[in-house]
């Protein structure tokens, strides 16, 4: 369905010769530089192209939700879309701070919205079935909802944007995510689940019990990824897979935010291990399961500031690193140029 080329690390060398010839200490620039050495990879060896940032935001509903597992009601989900669409979230405060565009995607929501021209509907249904006891979504929706999300990533792609982040809402999926992490590493269940957006000691131990008992009735059927994405996904998180894996097609620079981006991008490098090459891990969520996660998929992430909201809010925040790592690898001085002796 995709076609991703591995980053060609034949240019390696030179873009790190470029980096220790600038007038500085060789390595004082720290993870910048390693960043740098990355966003050259990808986009040119002579200079860094960071053109048109957008984070899309994808929103859909789960049918675990059904179990109460989370502090707030499935409802909520649609009522944070609208807030996003009035500017009113962290997400919309980051993203208008650091003049990147965000684009709100329903992918399934429970109650759709009626003649609202500001959103983007890519609906695979009224929220996903609950996988407690039944696949969360067909095997024909988790094609649909990867082409919906492709479409997402091309669209942007034709339009000049080489930056491109993603998040989500959806009321329950981080116990979807779980589900995604525990299917596909060794993990123990209590490595991959944590608290949510707020849970008590009782309501997590039901989540996990939940989990456990989904697992075990979906085991004949998480056999390979997409078929993980059928027995226990979210329809924002097949839709991030789908729209990850087009923008690594692309050779776009993905910006993967918390732990349910996280999961949409262990789910897409699964499918195919070169998208990797592309992603950039924004931040380390408090989310019990995403430093774990982060580990099995041998990536650092650039900043841990114990942010678990969602949104693309940790993709938003880190783009500014983004732009450091291009300044400092474009405008700053070598050495020679600036007639001072290398140290």
């Amino acid at each position: 369905m995709f076609s991703i080329k591995e980053i060609n690390y034949s240019n390696e060398e030179f873009i790190k010769k470029k980096i220790n010839k600038k007038t500085k200490p060789i390595g004082s620039l720290g993870k910048l530089e390693l960043l740098a050495v990355k966003l050259a990879l990808i986009t040119g060896k002579d200079n860094i192209k960071l053109n048109n940032p957008t984070i899309l935001i994808f929103a859909g509903d789960h049918g675990i939700a059904e179990e109460n597992i989370s502090i707030a009601s499935p409802e909520v989900t649609k009522q944070m879309v609208l807030n996003f669409l009035n500017g009113g979230a962290a997400i919309n405060c980051f993203c208008n701070e650091n003049n990147i565009a965000i684009e709100i995607i329903d992918s399934g929501i429970l109650s759709p919205f009626k003649n609202e021209p500001r959103l983007t509907s890519q609906r695979l249904g009224s929220g996903t079935k609950n996988f407690k006891n039944t696949k969360a979504m067909s095997m024909e929706t988790v094609n649909k909802g990867l082409k919906f999300g492709a479409y997402s990533s091309n669209k942007h792609a034709n339009s000049y944007c080489n930056v491109i982040g993603f998040g989500e809402m959806g009321i329950g999926n981080t116990t979807s995510a779980a589900a995604i992490m525990k299917s596909l590493t060794n993990c123990k269940l209590e490595e991959c689940v944590g608290r949510g957006s707020g849970i008590d000691d009782l309501s997590y131990e039901k989540k996990l019990t939940l989990i456990k008992q989904s697992l075990e009735y979906h085991r004949p059927n998480l056999t390979n990824p997409k078929d993980i994405l059928s027995a226990v996904g979210g329809f924002e998180i097949v839709q991030m897979v789908g729209a990850m894996l087009a923008a690594a097609e692309k050779r776009m620079i993905v910006l993967v935010d918390g732990f349910i981006a996280s999961a949409a991008a262990l789910v897409a490098t699964k499918m195919y291990p070169a998208a990797k090459d592309y992603m950039v891990f924004c931040h380390q969520s408090k989310e019990l399961g995403h430093k774990k996660m982060l580990q099995i998929m041998e990536v650092d992430p650039l900043l841990s500031l114990d942010m678990r909201l969602g949104e693309g809010t940790g993709a938003a925040i880190a783009y500014p690193l983004l732009k450091a790592a291009a300044c400092f690898y474009n405008e700053m001085a070598s050495f020679e140029a600036a007639g001072i002796k290398e140290v």
